[in-house]
């Protein structure tokens, strides 16, 4: 009996062993899967946060992009609007460059007529005027008659120079000259200074100093002077020439005409 027990006990642990041994064998295969799967999870894990780190870089280039692009259309706004400021300006600038263009004809239509009214009424004023510097005054108004029947020269550069030979006559007024010419007298021509004490009064004295005459604008002759202004109209055409010093001298003078 000892010994079938002692076979027995060996048996019974041999197939202890086995079973233990099958037992570890089929609890190993479930162990390794979960290690495979886990292995698995983390690889796949790994290659979505390299995704994710990816679509993150994208959408943060995105966003500076965005940003760039929204900075660059504000600022293409405000250029727009720059631009579009000045061109509001300057059609207005062109509107008003218009309407003085079409204001030019009717100023021409204006000022062409005026022109010649000028130049006829300074043709007028030469001839009824004290006559010194007569042949002077007389080309400068023919000069412009011709100028304004003239295509060559510009209506400013006309009106300009009408302006100008007014101006000249208005100094006329206010200054002495001295000239020598020729004097008409009974038929012979005399050589003599002509004094012009500015549109007041026009002498002439013979250059031998011993003859002297006044013009009469009335009769449009020369009235003899009497020999008491000799020295005075001598100290006039001296002072006149600058040959002597700024002094007072006494002279008679036309009437004034009685206002109508």
């Amino acid at each position: 009996m000892s010994k079938v027990s002692n076979k027995t006990k060996i048996a019974t642990a041999l197939i202890g062993a086995l079973a233990l041994a099958g037992s570890n064998l089929v609890i190993a295969d479930p162990l390794s899967d979960v290690q495979k799967a886990d292995a698995k999870i983390h690889a796949e894990a790994a290659t979505s946060q390299k995704k994710v780190d990816k679509y993150f870089d994208q959408a943060q280039d995105m966003l500076f992009e965005y940003g760039s692009v929204a900075d660059e259309r504000e600022s293409l706004k405000s250029y727009n609007d720059y631009v579009a400021g000045l061109v509001a300006d300057q059609e207005a600038t062109m509107k008003s460059i218009q309407g003085d263009i079409n204001g030019v004809d009717a100023l021409r239509q204006g000022v062409v007529p005026l022109m010649f009214k000028m130049v006829d009424a300074l043709e007028q004023f030469v001839a009824l005027d004290l006559p010194f510097n007569t042949e002077t005054r007389v080309a400068r108004v023919e000069n412009l008659k011709n100028l304004l029947n003239s295509a060559e020269v510009t209506l400013a550069e006309k009106y300009r120079l009408i302006l100008d030979a007014y101006s000249i006559e208005r100094e006329y007024g206010g200054f002495i000259a001295v000239k020598t010419g020729q004097l008409e007298l009974d038929g012979k021509e005399v050589l003599v200074d002509f004094f012009n004490l500015g549109r007041v009064a026009l002498y002439a004295q013979s250059l031998d100093g011993k003859s002297a005459w006044m013009y009469n604008d009335e009769t449009k002759g020369w009235d003899k002077l009497d020999d008491s202004y000799l020295r005075e109209l001598t100290k006039g055409i001296r002072i006149a020439r600058k040959q002597g010093a700024p002094d007072l001298f006494s002279l008679p003078i036309p009437a004034a005409e009685a206002a109508q």
